[in-house]
């Protein structure tokens, strides 16, 4: 018989960070205020949310890793906007976030999703950060706990991993 393995949105007992770059803040701020909301809508105590505010999205990945190390959360909710500019930095603090936040979470094993939004206007953010578009920040919280719940379902890997 197939065995099918899902993860669920019960946020019951789990401990959720979120990392959220100052940069834009008036942008971040509402993707943090819906990750909050989707976080507590699925039973994650408000008490087990913690929100860490670091400079901008280029900041994200290191502290990432950071709280993923000290073994005090289940999953990270990592959330940014970088919108672009008359210049290449774009590309450059796009592209570190995105891939540091991969690469941290390759490494650790923790559930850690990628919120940062990446538009090429204020107002395709603000779209994503609760207007037309919905909220990117509640989208990355319930993937979180998705993936928290999938990866509790899951074998568990030899202990040399």
């Amino acid at each position: 018989m197939t065995q099918i393995y899902e993860g669920g949105f019960d946020g019951r007992n789990l401990r959720v960070a979120l990392v959220a770059g100052r940069f834009n803040e008036t942008v971040v701020r509402q993707l943090v205020e819906g990750a909050i909301d989707c976080l507590t809508r699925h039973a994650v105590a408000a008490s087990d949310i913690s929100v860490v505010w670091v400079p901008g999205a280029f900041e994200i990945p290191v502290t990432a890793k950071r709280i993923a190390s000290s073994g005090e959360f289940d999953a990270i909710v990592c959330l940014g906007a970088v919108i672009r500019g008359e210049t290449a930095h774009f590309d450059y603090v796009a592209g570190h976030a995105s891939n540091g936040i991969g690469a941290v979470a390759l490494e650790t094993g923790l559930p850690i999703t990628n919120g940062v939004l990446t538009t090429e206007s204020v107002a395709q953010a603000a779209d994503r950060a609760g207007g037309k578009m919905g909220n990117k920040g509640f989208e990355a919280a319930l993937a979180a706990l998705e993936m928290t719940n999938l990866f509790a379902a899951l074998p568990k890997p030899p202990a040399d991993l």
